[in-house]
């Protein structure tokens, strides 16, 4: 019988950052601050961090981060995201805060949404990833509780947020294949140069520049 510090043992072998989180990294502002919500052992925030940004790493459990806990651009913070008040309440270590990129990477905590999609700063990134319904096919989780809906991720953007790409389905190529949806968005929408009014358009693939 697999124990619970065993599928701990498991997600936290995992070092290297999702395809997805790595793809949009460079669409964040050199020198931002990113938001690693549910960090586990922090392979987004360390991703972020390589790339000359700051990182808050925040999760129940954050034994795995204290390495980063003197970092001079990291800040980690150990708090339930679940029960009790909000993180992002009056008096809660994310309290009136704003992010250059909030990334989320297999969690899913509902009642958290608005919260996330307040702590995008203007012009700042939104990016998330987890399973979704027909997971239970695969692998856990497959609590229909904790899979998203199809196109449930983009449903939460309101008219402040550009979806620059968005993705649902299964994906076989990764450390822990199912059924997988994922948004990058970013809090632009709003903003225009242009005539017509159309927010700047953003890079699908931002890391390889123009052919």
């Amino acid at each position: 019988m697999t124990s619970p510090s065993d599928k701990v043992a498991r997600h936290l072998r995992i070092t290297a950052p999702s395809p997805w989180m790595a793809r949009f990294a460079p669409l964040v502002r050199p020198g931002g601050t990113v938001l690693d919500l549910a960090c586990g052992g922090g392979r987004h925030a360390r991703h972020f961090l390589d790339r000359g940004c700051k990182a808050v790493l925040i999760d129940r459990v954050t034994e795995a981060v204290q390495d980063l806990a003197g970092h001079p651009d990291a800040q980690v913070m150990t708090h339930d995201l679940e029960s009790g008040p909000s993180a992002f309440a009056p008096g809660g270590p994310l309290a009136g805060r704003a992010f250059d990129a909030v990334l989320v990477c297999n969690y899913l905590h509902r009642p958290l949404f608005p919260d996330l999609m307040a702590a995008v700063a203007p012009g700042g990134l939104f990016l998330y990833e987890t399973f979704a319904r027909g997971n239970e096919d695969f692998t856990r989780p497959r609590n229909p509780d904790h899979l998203l809906r199809a196109g449930e991720l983009l449903s939460l953007l309101g008219p402040d947020f550009q979806v620059v790409a968005y993705e649902h389905g299964v994906q076989y190529r990764s450390p822990t294949p199912g059924v997988i949806q994922h948004v990058c968005a970013v809090k632009d929408a709003a903003v225009s140069t242009r005539e017509d009014g159309e927010p700047r358009a953003h890079p699908v693939h931002p890391g390889e520049g123009p052919a």
